[in-house]
Order: structure tokens, then C-alpha cells, then sequence
């Protein structure tokens, strides 16, 4: 039997999409995936680092395989912390054989670097993988995401993911309708860590507002589409339209507060009103359309009014689904030199209230649909999503375990259980 490899993957569907490819090299190489991390000569951890929990999780994963790996494995860390935090992590993980940043080969046969010790491999010498553009098996669920530019140039105060991913890189238009029909899947899910501004860092080929043509000719090779992550000023008419004509009316608006001085201290744009005034203008082009946001509790320099703000923001904007994350200090961002530092306790208080209003409006808006008749794609036996269901992140729908997984099906909702659904066959 060939050598075997088990893949543990942390953090936001973007990591899951580099996982991806690298299990589509490690395939290439003649390995063969294993689901038990005691029995692969190769492990490998991609690792999230966007805030302190994420790298706490990341750390004891690591710890945790070490552990079950068998004699002679190998263990390999990727991933956002490897990037950040390579040779800190090297040093303070001896147990670790390989620490790979983004772009290198995980199936190295030493650690690559200098120092000490274990047997190095220059860094010259090492040969580079560009991720974003490397094949990928075919999807093992009706769904999969599909990463279309990587990096951000933008500068908000909270977030250190420019300093380590870089700025933004866009893909070629052939490569991603490529990739989308290597996957084979049902419903395509577009990311990035800024998806609207995709095409601006190429203005010679692509340009501002390329994500409209995108999604529109990926739409025209699945029959479902989808956008994570736009950040609220380019949400254009034609963006919206775009969206809209896919069938899934789905706006997952990076948000992230309401307190125009509070959003200006974030380095971001908007306020409240051009929010509500936006949501209210898609409700009316279509009245079906899904909503989604996060927003950061406890900024610098939050205050009750600030908070208050927000509050009234949940309420009138009757969104369908709301993440509410408390601020992390990340080293070297603009907002670690801020004052006005809110107490965890008080935050914490901030959160719980924002958590329970948001609770009660989703389930409100989830008991409107006892009676509706909706289309879903069912992912696993007796699990399924509407077009208002993000996968991996929203609520599901619960349908006759007889209904074939990765087929559409027009089905009635007779109950609701918080944020998932219930629903009988027509």
C-alpha cells in the first residue's frame, strides 16, 4: 500500500478551499487519503490565525495529532499561522517536521529554513505552489467553494490578514470557469477576502466591477451561485441585478458595525442608514432575498451610544442571519494603538443582548416560512438548503431521508426549530 495522508483543516471556508488543493497535489503524488490521522505517514494542520481563539485551536490541534500520529509519520503545519508566525512556530514546536507558509509544498522531506539540528532544506531550493491556480478533485458534496482572488488591499483597523496574505491577486476568468467544472457540483459558492473588488488589481484585463461578468458566466455553468463576503460600498445596481438573475438572492454584507465615527475609527465606510437604505432597496427588486452580516462588539472606543446604535440597527434591519464576534487585539494592527479600550465583561454583556435579539428575529423570520413552498438542494440524507441557507454557516431543512443527496426538490416547510426548518415532500 502507498503512503497515506490525513488533512485537518481550521478556520473560514477559505482554508478549506486550500486544503482542497492541496489534497488534489498530494493525490497527484500517488498518496492516498486517510480519515485516521494514527494511520498517514503524512499530516498535515492547516491553521487559522485571524484571532487569539482561532490560534489557541490551531495550537492544541497540533498538539492533539502529535499525539495520535504513528511512529515514523510526519506532521506538517499550513496555513495562515504557518504564514504569519513560521519561524516562531518552527522554534516553539521542535515536534513539528515541517512548517510550510503559503506556496510551498507540504510533502517536503525536511523542514525548509535555517537553523539547527533536524536536516534543513534551503529556502532557495524549495520549490513554490501557486494555490490559487493548482487542480482540484471533483467535490465530495453538492456544493464547494471556489476561491477567486486571494489577498486584500484594503486597511481596516481590526484585521491583520493584508500583513500576511498580501494584497489582493485576482484569478483568470478561464481558470476559475475551469475549476468550477472541474467540481461538478450543484451549487458553486464564490469567496474571497474582498469577492466585490475582485478584478481591481488587474486593471489592464479585468478592472472594477469584474465580479458582475463572473458570476454571471459561473452562474450560467450551475445552476446555483453564491457570494460570500461584499464589502457594502461596492454593492453596485449591477452587482445586486447580478446576484438576483443567479436564482439565489443571497447578500452576505461584511458590516461589521453601524456607528459612523466607530466604522471611521475601523478604517471602513458606510453607517447605518446607507445599510438599512440598501437592504431596504433589494427588499423591494426582490422580496425573497436572504441576509447575512457580522459585526464586531467592543471596539476601541465603543460606547453605550455606539452600542445602542447597533442594537436599533438588528431591529429594524430584520436580517436573516447575524454572526456577533468580540474584538481581538491583533499585533501590528492600526487598532492596537487605540484608546478606549471596552472591558471584557462589558463586552461580553454587549454581546449576549445582541445575541438574544438577533436569536429571537431569526427564528421570527423562520416561522414566516411554516407553509412556504421552497426549492432545495439536499446535501446528505434527510439534510437539505434553500437558496436562503449558506452551507456550513446558516440553519437546515430537514426533509424525507428518501430524497436523493444532490437533487433538487420542491418541498413544503411545516415547522421550524429555531434556525433550522422542517419539511415534507410535495
Amino acid at each position: 500500500m502507498g503512503q497515506r495522508f490525513y488533512v485537518e483543516t481550521l478556520g473560514c471556508p477559505k482554508n478549506q478551499v486550500d486544503s482542497d488543493k492541496l489534497i488534489g497535489t498530494l493525490l497527484a503524488d500517488g498518496m492516498s487519503a486517510t480519515d485516521d490521522p494514527s494511520k498517514a505517514d503524512l499530516v498535515v494542520v492547516n491553521t487559522c490565525a485571524f484571532i487569539d481563539e482561532a490560534r489557541k485551536e490551531s495550537i492544541d490541534t497540533i498538539l492533539a495529532l502529535e499525539d495520535q500520529r504513528k511512529k515514523g509519520g510526519r506532521l506538517v503545519v499550513t496555513g495562515c499561522m504557518a504564514e504569519r508566525y513560521g519561524a516562531e512556530l518552527a522554534e516553539a514546536l521542535p515536534e513539528v517536521d515541517q512548517v510550510s507558509g503559503f506556496g510551498v509544498p507540504v510533502n517536503l522531506g525536511a523542514k525548509p529554513g535555517k537553523g539547527s539540528g533536524k536536516k534543513l532544506i534551503p529556502l532557495s531550493t524549495v520549490p513554490t505552489l501557486d494555490l490559487l491556480n493548482l487542480p482540484r478533485p471533483k467535490s465530495t458534496s453538492p456544493w464547494a467553494y471556489v476561491k477567486i482572488a486571494e489577498g486584500c488591499d484594503r486597511n481596516c483597523g481590526f484585521c491583520a490578514i493584508p500583513s500576511f496574505r498580501g494584497p489582493q491577486r485576482s484569478r483568470d476568468v478561464s481558470s476559475i470557469l475551469h475549476e468550477v467544472e472541474e467540481l461538478q457540483a450543484q451549487e458553486i459558492v464564490l469567496i474571497a477576502q474582498d469577492l466585490a473588488s475582485y478584478g481591481k488589481d488587474r486593471p489592464a484585463e479585468l478592472g472594477a466591477g469584474s465580479i458582475v461578468p463572473l458570476v454571471r458566466a459561473v452562474s450560467a455553468q450551475v445552476p446555483w451561485t453564491r457570494l460570500l463576503y461584499l464589502y457594502p460600498s461596492d454593492l453596485t445596481d449591477e452587482l445586486i441585478d447580478a446576484i438576483c438573475d443567479t436564482g439565489v438572492p443571497y447578500f452576505d454584507l461584511s458590516l461589521q458595525h453601524v456607528s459612523k465615527p466607530l466604522l471611521r475609527r475601523m478604517r471602513r465606510w458606510g453607517d447605518g442608514q446607507r445599510f438599512l437604505d440598501r437592504i431596504g432597496d433589494i427588499r423591494r427588486r426582490e422580496p425573497t432575498a436572504a441576509f447575512r452580516s457580522n459585526f464586531i462588539v467592543g471596539y476601541p472606543g465603543e460606547t453605550e451610544e455606539d452600542h445602542d446604535q447597533l442594537l436599533s440597527f438588528v431591529e429594524n434591519a430584520q436580517l436573516d442571519w447575524c454572526g456577533f464576534f468580540a474584538y481581538s487585539p491583533e499585533e501590528g494592527t492600526y487598532a492596537m494603538e487605540l484608546d478606549g479600550t471596552v472591558p471584557t465583561g462589558l463586552m461580553n454583556q454587549r454581546l449576549a443582548e445582541l445575541r438574544e435579539l438577533q436569536d429571537e428575529i431569526t427564528a421570527a423570520r423562520r416561522d414566516d416560512l411554516i407553509g412556504a413552498t421552497v426549492k432545495v438542494l439536499v446535501d446528505s440524507p434527510g439534510e437539505a438548503r434553500s437558496t436562503r441557507e449558506a452551507p456550513e454557516i446558516d440553519g437546515v431543512i430537514e426533509v424525507p431521508a428518501d430524497l436523493a443527496v444532490g437533487q433538487f426538490y420542491e418541498v413544503r416547510i411545516v415547522d421550524a426549530m429555531g434556525p433550522d426548518l422542517v419539511a415534507d415532500s410535495l
